[in-house]
């Protein structure tokens, strides 16, 4: 479970890169001001990104959706950076928030909304690279592990019932904690073509990724890794003597925990799957092409293959009420969960994340139910209506479900409604929250999650790129 409590003041201690540059102006006169940090206590500054952030703000209507895009969208380089050099070679270190360590998945997301702009700022190139040498450095030290200290600290988790080592945060198993590095060095090459970051290192980093999925698919026992915890909450620790619940090998893979970092039901978690099909691709391409590697990629495409055709055989069910749509978890036995969680990957960010076109009918089936009562995580209420999930508990709904559901919709009145709800439950604080109750906006978890607020930039440059006169309008 993720600390919860929140100091602004706790992010100002960090190391500080800057640029020269002016502040931005602030609705003060209309009683939004501006909630960053001032400019000497920002922990990196991207020029390319203060440059669009002033753009896309002057072309927002509503001052209350402009206040939150300010103090949202630079929210991860405001307050989360660490940077340095290793001898030549940039070293990013990014902690998810109120937690001062480093979540591969995390610090992906959280950088993710500005790679569109690292060619034209080579401070943001370096962050870039700096955050894919430190993740490759991290999968060789533990595959297996979700989250990670600057050094070796150690950890309130070091008396986990697993392979525990003072660099690790915490050592849950989760598919997508492998995923997202091959997503950030995917999309950088591709935006950029720079080929450097991808060395030795990264490709020790990139082996032990196809062999950690292949482990784990469980075909010859339950792989090396194991995981339980002396805690209160079920979630948070492993049935099986920390293995889990049986499965059936079918080529899928397992992943003990979600995204979420709470514990599988039954271990086939189907949106991972999806990610980890569409990142083998993605490692077959960099192998191929920045490499030569055509053995390893032809490896990393044979696994795709075998995940995707599970997927089409153990990951569609044909049920005679609510028709075929795609569920959250399966055991390979014939048992599956019909559900979603907020935590990305779900099964609402599939086109998000390239696994699945957005017009797709299964998708599409898929989505109508996980935003309806068939979901036990979603809830509406007085104020919003979304996807929350057992870490936080009933009736919680997480922004990041809302901004998902916008950021995967073609419909501009979902996207208005989406955006209204996010207005309406920020608090008054300007900032996006872990959780907050449906009836009770007052009543949310994590003041500081970097991750969702970026994510909420994004969402914002996204609808001034494809809809611009939404943000026209008052919201």
């Amino acid at each position: 479970m993720k600390r919860r409590d929140f100091v602004l003041t706790s992010a100002l201690g960090l190391s500080y890169i800057g640029l020269a540059g002016t502040p931005l102006n602030v609705f003060a006169n209309q009683g939004f001001v501006g909630m960053r940090p001032a400019r000497e206590k920002r922990t990196y500054i991207s020029k390319a990104v203060e440059e669009e952030l002033a753009l896309i703000k002057k072309e927002i209507a509503d001052p209350e959706i402009a206040w939150l895009f300010e103090n949202c969208y630079p929210n991860t380089l405001d307050t989360t950076v660490r940077f340095s050099l290793k001898g030549e070679e940039p070293d990013t270190f990014i902690i998810t928030g109120d937690i001062n360590a480093m979540w591969l998945r995390d610090s992906t997301a959280q950088v993710w909304p500005y790679l569109h702009l690292v060619n034209k700022d080579e401070a943001l190139k370096e962050l870039f690279k700096g955050l894919i040498n430190r993740q490759a450095g991290c999968i060789i030290l533990d595959p297996y592990a979700n989250a990670f200290n600057h050094g070796a600290e150690g950890s309130y988790w070091e008396t986990d019932l697993t392979e525990m080592k003072k660099e690790l945060h915490e050592r849950k198993w989760e598919i997508d904690s492998l995923c997202y590095p091959v997503r950030l060095s995917y999309h950088y090459w591709k935006e950029t073509g720079d080929a450097s970051p991808f060395g030795e290192k990264w490709q020790k980093a990139a082996k032990l990724i196809v062999q950690t999925f292949k482990e784990q698919q469980r075909k010859d026992g339950k792989g090396p890794y194991s995981f339980m915890r002396v805690t209160e909450r079920a979630t948070d620790t492993v049935p099986g003597q920390g293995y889990g619940n049986p499965v059936k090998p079918n080529g899928l893979i397992c992943s003990t925990f979600r995204p979420s970092d709470d514990a599988t039901i039954f271990l086939f978690l189907i949106p991972s799957n999806y990610f980890a099909l569409v990142s083998l691709r993605q490692l077959a391409e960099i192998s191929v092409n920045i490499h030569g590697n055509a053995p390893f990629a032809a490896e990393c495409n044979a696994l795709a293959d075998e995940v995707e055709a599970a997927l089409k055989e153990f990951a569609i069910v044909r049920h005679h009420k609510l028709g075929e749509f795609i569920p959250f978890e399966v055991d390979g036995f014939g048992n599956y969960h019909l559900m979603d969680d907020a935590n990305v990957p779900s099964l609402l960010s599939l086109p998000y994340l390239g696994a699945l076109k957005n017009d797709d009918p299964l998708y599409q089936q898929t989505r109508k139910l996980l935003l309806s009562e068939h979901n036990p995580w979603f809830s509406r209420g007085k104020y919003a209506e979304g996807i929350g999930g057992p870490h936080v508990g009933e009736h919680m709904i997480w922004p990041m479900s809302i901004i998902m559901r916008a950021m995967t919709s073609t419909d501009k009145q979902e996207i208005r409604q989406c955006l209204g709800w996010l207005k309406r439950t920020h608090a008054d604080t300007g900032f996006m929250h872990e959780s907050f109750h449906k009836d009770d906006p007052k009543n949310f978890t994590r003041s500081w999650f970097a991750w969702a607020n970026t994510l909420f930039g994004e969402l914002i440059v996204k609808v001034h790129q494809n809809h611009p006169e939404i943000l026209k309008e008052i919201l």
